[in-house]
């Protein structure tokens, strides 16, 4: 799976986890939390899927990162949002077996979702935050989840 800088461009995740590591490196005692979130965009037979990683120094800036995953096109909102879902906690599954979580362990993590109140997607809000919190994470909904709504929603354009 490749992942994607905005400035420095493609790169694996084992690279990704250098770079993050070095962002945390250039200042080791501030505060940071983990923050990823999937957005989708369907248009016309593909559905677009991008997830953001994001390390956030706590009042000092971001670093962040992207994956994008090509789909046959789904249509249905409540399938889109569970695959949302799923491919962000795939995601945090994906940075475990790679070690993230060595480097970072005691960072604070939260899993942003592309739900609100307003909308169709209020619907399912007590279900996509109750599967990211059954399985031990913070779930962050609009308007608080910007890693789905704001920084993945702009690479699925």
């Amino acid at each position: 799976m490749d992942f994607f800088h905005p400035r420095k461009g493609r790169c694996s995740i084992e690279q990704m986890i250098g770079q993050i590591q070095s962002y945390v490196r250039e200042d080791p005692d501030a505060d940071y939390k983990v923050v990823i979130g999937t957005d989708s965009q369907t248009r016309g037979d593909e559905t677009l899927f991008v997830t953001a990683i994001i390390v956030h120094r706590l009042g000092n800036g971001a670093v962040f990162y992207y994956t994008r995953i090509p789909h046959r096109a789904i249509r249905d909102l409540r399938y889109r949002i569970y695959r949302e879902t799923e491919y962000s906690l795939s995601c945090v599954e994906l940075l475990k077996e790679k070690g993230f979580f060595r480097f970072f362990s005691d960072f604070p993590m939260e899993i942003h979702l592309d739900v609100g109140q307003k909308g169709e997607t209020r619907k399912i809000i007590q279900e996509v935050v109750g599967w990211v919190t059954s399985v031990g994470y913070t779930a962050k909904i609009k308007p608080e989840s910007y890693a789905a709504s704001a920084v993945a929603d702009r690479f699925t354009k």
